[in-house]
This record gives C-alpha cells, sequence and structure tokens, in this order.
C-alpha cells in the first residue's frame, strides 16, 4: 500500500486518481501512524519550498519522513516534493529541506549566456535524457514528461541524477534518486501521459528488492 503524505501543499486528487487507474491502494494521510502503515510512501507537492518545510516541521512530519527513510522505506517526492528531498532551497530566502539527498535548491536564471531570455517557469511537456539505469525508468529514454516549476536542483553528486531535461542552458535533473530506495521525480508523473504512468507503476508496483 502507497502512503500518500497530506501536509497541505500536494496536489492529492491528480496523484491518487493515477493510483486509481493502476488499482493500486493508498492511504492519504497526515497522522504518521497512519502512514507507517504503508510499504512505500509518496511526497507530492506545489507552492513555495520554505512553506512546505514549515508545515512538515510543524506536523511533525519531517521527521517520520526521517526516521522512516532511514529505516528503509521507499520514498518517491513529486515537483516540489522532489525538491524537498535535498539540503536546502534559496526560494524566499534559504529554507533547510529534509536533508535526504545532497544539493541546493536554485530559481532558473532566465537568461542564457548570450543574454537571451527565456521563460520563466519551465512549463510544459519536455524530454528526458537518461542518465543511468534505473528500474523507474524503463525503456523512457527520448520520452515526454510534463514539468510547471520556476526553481530546480542542484545535487552536490552527478550520480543522484537518473534523468535530466534541457531547459534554458540548464541541465535540469528530471528524476534522482539515492541509488537505494529514495526517488524524486521534477516533472509531474501522473499528469505525463504513459510515461509516467509506467513511472508510477514501476515505483508502486516493484519489490523493494528490485527498487
Amino acid at each position: 500500500m502507497i502512503g500518500i503524505i497530506d501536509y497541505g501543499m500536494g496536489n492529492l486528487y491528480s496523484v491518487s486518481a493515477a493510483l486509481e487507474r493502476l488499482h493500486v491502494p493508498y492511504v492519504c494521510s497526515q497522522d504518521p501512524e497512519v502512514l507507517k502503515t504503508a510499504d512505500r510512501l509518496l511526497l507530492p507537492g506545489v507552492g513555495a519550498f520554505g512553506d512546505a518545510m514549515r508545515l512538515l516541521n510543524e506536523t511533525g512530519l519531517a521527521t517520520f519522513i526521517q526516521n522512516a527513510t532511514a529505516q528503509g522505506t521507499p520514498l518517491l517526492g513529486i515537483c516540489l516534493g522532489m525538491q524537498l528531498l535535498f539540503e536546502e532551497s534559496e526560494e524566499h530566502g534559504v529554507s533547510a529541506g529534509l536533508g535526504l539527498l545532497q544539493g541546493r535548491v536554485v530559481r532558473f536564471p532566465g537568461v542564457d549566456g548570450c543574454g537571451v531570455r527565456y521563460k520563466v517557469p519551465h512549463m510544459g511537456w519536455n524530454t528526458l535524457q537518461i542518465k543511468q539505469a534505473s528500474s523507474l525508468v524503463d525503456d523512457s529514454e527520448n520520452a515526454d514528461v510534463y514539468f510547471v516549476h520556476s526553481y530546480y536542483v542542484k545535487p552536490a553528486h552527478e550520480k543522484t541524477v537518473i534523468a535530466s531535461a534541457t531547459y534554458g542552458e540548464e541541465k535540469v535533473p528530471a528524476i534522482v534518486s539515492d541509488g537505494r530506495h529514495i526517488f524524486g521525480t521534477q516533472f509531474h508523473p501522473e499528469k505525463s501521459g504513459g510515461t509516467g504512468m509506467r513511472i508510477l507503476q514501476n515505483y508502486c508496483m516493484r519489490s523493494r528488492r528490485e527498487l
């Protein structure tokens, strides 16, 4: 069973609807005791990094997530949920994240090295460029997925990046992992057609050993 972490800033309807289409059982809760019954966790997110971390800290969910992943429970962060996995963000001032992955969240500069401006946020379909093998991606090379974000991750280690997408001159980490059981997608898999649904299915239905 999937535990969707409800801290007040996730697109719960679209995520839960996607799991229902996959016939995956889930529970959506802000209660750590309820979420402890789940086999793996899903952290969605929309909005500002600092606001999200404040809510996670106030509800005790930040500590729950850190303890659960330390004990080996798989976790998938989506969009803002992926960014929250990292150490800190510069959005509206520096805010500390969950610290499960090393790196920093920064804003798109909106201008390339030649002085040409490009639109921020990064919104719409973009192509995945697979960097290394992962149980999540299978045949997703050159597949298009749906992004909506103004900030992106600069990871401390390239080995964290499973797949990227190019926007402006930036190589945007699109799928990240600790190489074991913590994953994140900057795009919205639940809004990314067949490719996104396969990624969700791979996360939800593969055994822990396969992840």
